[in-house]
């Protein structure tokens, strides 16, 4: 039987992370009539799998308009789909190590914004599979994610291949992505997908039977702010975030922003089971339609990442329902201007939507001469749905040792200072 208690040990290597020799394009794989997978994970052969299509995605972390479309049940389906053809690559050693029981409560505590040496994750470690096998892995991801949001976690990334080769840090985990699956993956049952590693952590639950999809939890960070990729190309994959996040800030008016500024900015971390208090703040019931509509675009970047369009509407929709009972609070500058200040901090806490967004006042040792390595550049976001995370399949469980909280001052899960990572 699949074994659900552990997770594997994080590399030791020091050699360039595996992202960094390779490009960040992920093969898009279907099964060839489809896989059965049922009760224990059984061998599969990589002959059951067709390769139809490589999709090159943009790593800038801007975009101008949405490419999203279809309905939940499609990406759903297509994410099965291809989480079945990077099965299929596996053995069945690797099969055990990365399938977990749906209600395995491993789900709760194997994500953090703590570097993995010092919290382990769950699944597989991509530094350890093949090229093949990591395609595979990341062809998941950009089947369930929208463009913009692929984008956005390769940007993050890229960014850490940046740091482990241009910075003066002695992290030996940039580059270490785990995978892993909660319950066999189906268009017609749930089942959970987990992707991260230091500065990401993406949770999501698809449940083919209801036809929901969500990505609470999930942790979207950034290190650095900009980088210069291996082609040449700049890459900034927070910019549209702080685009969003001051298109909000600037509808306001001063006696608004003054309200907004006074309020207590909050942080619920990842290993804490939180009570989701609201705190003083900018309420969205003082808020005009347009400044709604605003807020809300700030929102989609977390709780809008699917590929369909449904899932998203879905997801900002039961936002926007309580959106009169949601308290925003926001600190530090208030102009996008990355070359002055330490950056931003906000939290946006309602009945449907918990989202913390938090400048990391420290470079972690991680620093790069005239790059942007903390404040503006070192930034740690948790997304949590009070009424779903997990799509309800388990409840928060609380870390034991390092709960996952923010740094320098910032406040972690019920007030706590936690270090600079």
């Amino acid at each position: 039987m699949i074994d659900t208690t552990g997770t594997q040990p994080p590399a030791t290597s020091t050699r360039r992370p595996w992202f960094a020799r390779a490009r960040l394009a992920a093969t898009s794989l279907v099964l060839a009539g489809g896989l059965a997978l049922a009760g224990c994970a059984a061998a599969t052969s990589a002959a059951d799998v067709e390769t139809v299509s490589t999709t090159a995605t943009s790593t800038t972390g801007t975009t101008s308009e949405s490419t999203t479309s279809g309905s939940t049940a499609e990406t759903i389906s297509d994410t099965a789909a291809a989480a079945k053809a990077f099965l299929a690559t596996l053995n069945e050693e690797q099969q055990e190590a990365v399938l977990y029981d749906y209600d395995d409560e491993t789900k709760t505590t194997s994500w953090t914004n703590f570097p993995v040496t010092f919290v382990d994750r769950a699944g597989l470690n991509l530094a350890d599979l093949t090229e093949e096998q990591q395609q595979a892995a990341l062809a998941v991801l950009e089947t369930l994610l929208s463009e913009e949001a692929y984008a956005t976690v390769e940007g993050i990334m890229g960014g850490d291949a940046y740091l482990n080769e241009y910075s003066s840090t002695t992290e030996d985990s940039l580059g270490q992505y785990y995978i892993a699956l909660f319950g066999d993956p189906s268009d017609t049952k749930a089942w959970s997908l987990q992707f991260g590693g230091h500065h990401l952590g993406v949770n999501a639950d698809l449940n083919g039977a209801e036809e929901t999809l969500t990505f609470a939890p999930t942790h979207l960070g950034v290190q650095p702010a900009v980088y210069t990729n291996d082609d040449g190309e700049e890459v900034q994959p927070f910019d549209e975030i702080y685009t969003d996040a001051f298109a909000f800030y600037d509808s306001l008016t001063t006696d608004q922003q003054e309200t907004l500024t006074s309020g207590d900015v909050t942080m619920c971390s990842p290993g804490d089971t939180c009570d989701f208090t609201t705190g003083a703040g900018l309420s969205g019931s003082d808020l005009t339609e347009e400044q709604r509509e605003a807020l809300l675009e700030l929102i989609a970047n977390w709780a809008g990442m699917a590929a369909d369009d449904e899932s998203n509407e879905a997801a900002l929709a039961e936002i926007e329902a309580t959106l009169d009972d949601t308290v925003i609070a926001w600190s530090g500058e208030t102009t996008y201007d990355m070359s002055t200040g330490e950056g931003i901090s906000f939290s946006i806490s309602g009945p449907n939507v918990y989202l913390a967004f938090q400048a990391q006042q420290g470079s972690a040792g991680a620093d790069v001469d005239g790059v942007t390595t903390s404040g503006w550049g070192h930034v740690h976001t948790i997304y949590r749905d009070p009424t779903n995370d997990y799509g309800g399949s388990v409840t928060q469980q609380a870390a034991s040792g390092m709960s996952g909280g923010p740094a320098g001052d910032g406040a972690g899960g019920d007030g706590e200072v936690g270090p600079s990572f």
